[in-house]
């Protein structure tokens, strides 16, 4: 069947909707084996990069959330063809390197910061106008960092809303110039537009980066046939510079589970006691895995089975068993490797003795929420002892975690999950006031929860 029919097609995005409240209620010890859904970051450039490349590409294992299907219904507005087809599997056919239609309405990404920045990339090389859009939450994310390089390239700004902000509508030029751009902050996805751009430029762009970030962007470039090379740049680093105007070809992309997805059953089997569960097929890119290294740090009884390659990403499944937690200090060179998963990791220091400090978290105040500020005051509300200084975040444990809330979640789905987690193991549980917001990441996350054994109403 078709799933993405035409160019006009509607947001699938939800928000808006009435607030729906839920509360993490005390759990008996989780137990079972679950696969999470497909990595979200390997799903968005799995389509775009089909869009982008020549003939039929093939994806198993797609995110079938809200953020990517908009991402979905972009690529078909620009020229694409997109299937889904009865067996699960996504069928993308490719219009080519700088062959994108204009679009005949505006590319609404709901509430996917991911989706807009890489299409804003992916559509810099095409002598086409289109406007960006989404959510409420979308709108207020900062999307000055991605323009700036891509005005450097030639892409022309027609107009936008304060400060750069959505909405706002992009002149794309067929005739980008390379460049070498060194991001001022560790993002994946402005090194991730920068790149999309250097597809259409000729010459090689180069993307240097002081903290490695997420590198599914430079697998998947080379996956589909582009010329990449990556080199270390100082000691936490890496240059990457890309050939422009590759042929790009399809190419089968199997997508393996959302690590930051997994780390919600993960944390949650951690502090509830007598937990033993198995997440099966979670991605293990060393770029993805700072949570784990974290949780093992502070004492988590996670073990590692059955580890192997799919589709050019290390895949393994994980046993996870309730541990006795002791706090750690995280150094903020970690924070590109696991910036998504500090919202649980938070949940789980409340539950370790002594105090975690996890230091750098600046790029948390530019997420779907200001993270940092939603995570303390969802702390707050738990009765749970915490300071924020500066950009770091120190969390004080304690052996009886009250629970309580409402938690207010922003419009964050990550917020949403984390303090419902965190009622698992509280005394009387944690109440969030909508957890609608959690269909953009993670649609089956109440029901996978439930069959663990967890107690959500």
């Amino acid at each position: 069947m078709s799933l993405v029919q035409t160019s006009a097609s509607p947001s699938v995005s939800g928000h808006g909707a009435d607030p729906r409240p839920a509360t993490g209620l005390p759990s008996p010890a989780l137990s079972g084996k679950v696969r999470v859904p497909g990595d979200k970051s390997v799903s968005h450039r799995a389509l775009i990069f089909g869009a982008l490349a020549e003939g039929e590409t093939r994806i198993t294992g797609l995110l079938e959330g809200e953020d990517v299907l908009n991402t979905a219904k972009a690529c078909v507005a620009l020229g694409a063809q997109v299937e889904r087809r009865g067996d699960g599997e996504w069928r993308v056919r490719g219009v080519g390197v700088g062959r994108f239609q204009a679009p005949v309405a505006p590319l609404d990404f709901g509430n996917s910061g991911t989706g807009v920045r890489l299409m804003m990339g992916a559509v810099a090389g095409n002598p086409v106008a289109a406007t960006f859009d989404g959510d409420a939450s979308l709108r207020r994310r900062p999307m000055k960092r991605v323009l700036d390089p891509l005005t450097a390239m030639g892409v022309v700004v027609v107009e936008a809303a304060e400060g750069g902000r959505l909405p706002l509508r992009l002149q794309g030029v067929s005739d980008l110039k390379a460049f070498t751009y060194e991001t001022p902050v560790p993002s994946a996805q402005v090194k991730s537009a920068v790149l999309l751009a250097g597809l259409a430029a000729s010459g090689e762009t180069v993307v240097i980066e002081r903290e490695a970030t997420r590198d599914h962007t430079e697998r998947m470039l080379t996956h589909f046939g582009a010329d990449v090379r990556v080199e270390p740049h100082g000691p936490h680093g890496r240059r990457i510079t890309l050939a422009g105007r590759p042929a790009l070809k399809a190419a089968a992309v199997d997508v393996p589970s959302d690590p930051s997805s997994a780390a919600f059953p993960l944390v949650a089997a951690v502090i509830v006691p007598g937990s033993d569960i198995v997440i099966t097929d979670v991605m293990m890119n060393p770029l993805r895995t700072g949570l784990i290294t974290t949780l093992k740090e502070m004492g988590a009884r996670i073990e590692t089975v059955a580890e192997r390659t799919e589709g050019g990403e290390t895949v393994a499944d994980l046993r996870v068993r309730y541990s006795k937690l002791k706090g750690v200090e995280v150094p903020p060179e970690r924070a590109p490797s696991m910036i998504d998963e500090y919202p649980v990791l938070a949940v789980a220091a409340a539950f370790a003795e002594g105090k975690t400090i996890m230091r750098g978290l600046a790029e948390l105040r530019v997420k779907e929420s200001d993270r940092l500020a939603a995570v303390a005051d969802g702390l707050a509300a738990c009765g749970i002892s915490h300071r924020i200084e500066g950009d770091d975040l120190i969390v004080t444990g304690a052996p009886d975690v009250a629970g309580g809330g409402p938690v207010a979640t922003h419009m964050d789905h990550r917020i949403a999950m984390s303090f419902l987690v965190l009622g698992l193991a509280s005394l009387r549980g944690v109440e969030v006031d909508d957890v609608s917001f959690i269909a953009t990441s993670f649609p089956t996350f109440m029901p996978m929860m439930a069959a663990l054994g967890a107690v959500m109403a």
